[in-house]
């Protein structure tokens, strides 16, 4: 079964025995439009407080890729997640981990190095309770403890982000 949320994210609903599983994502017309926008918004400076302009360099083709992201912002770190997987942008990232965020006039040039499965539970914890709407592409939900978020970290990256190349 195909369901689109408000958003425009279409995604593939499995049904379980006793209750849903986590959806896959893929990106369709209504979501790229809402990108688009957002990604102009972003670059006036306009947006979420977390929200930025994320490009990295193509694995392939060595071009910029930008695209919409959120952060989570905790105690003076910054973790840029996945909340829908193993998209174009990880790949890009586990090739070439500097990266850049940009809202408005500033663009920041960070480094970017995968956290592990135990780091990235509690970071997911928080972006799926800040984030609802990607809650459906999670087995755990918003209100599970941190350790069920672990199980999680093989299909959602998360990276943490540090000033400058490494």
């Amino acid at each position: 079964m195909h369901h689109v949320s408000t958003l425009g994210l279409v995604a593939d609903k499995t049904q379980g025995q006793d209750e849903d599983v986590a959806k896959t994502y893929r990106l369709g017309p209504v979501r790229r439009t809402v990108n688009v926008l957002v990604a102009a918004m972003l670059r006036l400076g306009i947006g979420g407080k977390s929200t930025y302009l994320l490009t990295t360099t193509g694995r392939r083709t060595g071009r910029p890729r930008t695209t919409p992201v959120i952060l989570v912002e905790t105690d003076g770190e910054r973790w840029l997640v996945s909340p829908y997987g193993l998209v174009g942008w990880v790949h890009n990232l586990r090739a070439r981990p500097e990266v850049r965020l940009r809202r408005g006039r500033t663009t920041q040039v960070l480094h970017a190095e995968e956290a592990g499965p135990e780091i990235a539970g509690p970071v997911w914890q928080a972006y799926v309770r800040q984030t609802r709407v990607t809650a459906p592409f999670f087995d755990a939900k918003p209100d599970d403890q941190a350790q069920e978020f672990v199980a999680e970290a093989q299909r959602h990256p998360v990276f943490t982000l540090t000033q400058g190349a490494q």
